[in-house]
């Protein structure tokens, strides 16, 4: 099916989600990468890198699932071409809050006004386990990894930290694709779930447009949550962070087809990342610091959620 073809508040949707989408999940993804590159490659080299594993992932989904971007994501969100502006609606939001700086699920945003109410709840369900699987499995491997690999007891050579980038490259690489397999559906659900190779072509260098400027932005105003995170800009540690937050994600992308707010996993390592480096240097003091930090992430993600549920209950039956 031609991408052209489909209703002008579609298409406008489909750009609106593309940005905020790149804006917003990508930069959870990309953000160990890019912190901890930022004075070793130039921004478009590293955008060349991501654009590279973006085209390849969405190419190969749409050659292998007879014209599906979305890696079978959407199958149980039959696609329909609403006539109503209202469709804008939630993309529209989430574009507003991400350059507001707040890490939301789009996943809960855009996909609860399409989804029924039992997927939207396994949605949910899903989400809410990749979050605690995620924060608990942070916190024991950072245990491990702080006491064995802390950044300022054990310094890297010049040649550690070379091979250690090499790694983190290969890390990255795995983590954006299984990344892209997972969030491209909440772009992809306002597209026809078969499309032919002029319309893929046209949403592949949306993507790619608007990759671009997140790398300009040097992440954008979402950024400032890996900033704020311990030694995210130390290479080890931003591969570690990626190497844990790329195997979980591939471990529910193999669990079943229902999309998960990869947000709530991102969020739910860093708060198991942080409790346990807080415990180990400072103790009760440290996780007194921490918690609040923990909270207001919390607070941010469940912010997204009411915001996803308020969409649900606007928009259900009203295109």
């Amino acid at each position: 099916m031609d991408i052209l073809s489909i209703n002008i508040f579609s298409l406008i949707a489909f750009i609106l989600a593309a940005y905020s989408v790149m804006a917003n999940d990508a930069v959870q993804t990309l953000g160990t990468f890019i912190r901890s590159n930022r004075r070793i490659l130039k921004w478009y080299q590293m955008f060349f890198f991501a654009s590279a594993i973006m085209i390849f992932t969405v190419w190969n989904s749409w050659f292998f699932n007879d014209g599906d971007i979305s890696y079978s994501r959407l199958d149980k969100i039959p696609f329909y071409d609403p006539t109503s502006w209202m469709i804008i609606i939630p993309p529209l939001v989430l574009v507003i809050l991400t350059r507001f700086g707040i890490p939301i699920s789009t996943t809960f945003i855009i996909l609860s006004s399409f989804a029924s109410q039992l997927v939207f709840n396994k949605m949910l369900i899903k989400s809410f386990l990749g979050y605690g699987l995620a924060a608990i499995v942070a916190f024991f491997v950072w245990m491990i990894i702080t006491k064995f690999f802390h950044q300022d007891k054990y310094p890297m050579s010049r040649e550690t930290k070379k091979n250690w980038r090499i790694f983190q490259f290969i890390t990255t690489a795995f983590l954006w694709y299984s990344w892209l397999s997972h969030d491209v559906a909440n772009i992809a659900v306002y597209l026809p779930r078969s499309m032919d190779i002029y319309s893929v072509i046209i949403v592949i260098a949306t993507f790619v447009v608007f990759l671009l400027f997140m790398f300009y932005e040097k992440g954008g105003k979402i950024q400032k949550i890996v900033k704020t995170k311990s030694g995210t800009k130390n290479v080890r540690a931003a591969t570690l962070i990626d190497l844990v937050y790329v195997i979980i994600l591939m471990y529910f992308k193999q669990y079943n087809n229902i999309p998960m707010s990869t947000t709530w996993v991102f969020i739910g390592l860093l708060t198991g990342r942080e409790l346990a480096i807080s415990v180990i240097d400072s103790g009760k003091v440290g996780l007194r610091s921490t918690i609040p930090i923990v909270v207001m992430d919390l607070a941010k993600v469940l912010f997204g959620l009411v915001t996803g549920i308020a969409m649900l209950l606007l928009l259900q039956g009203k295109f």
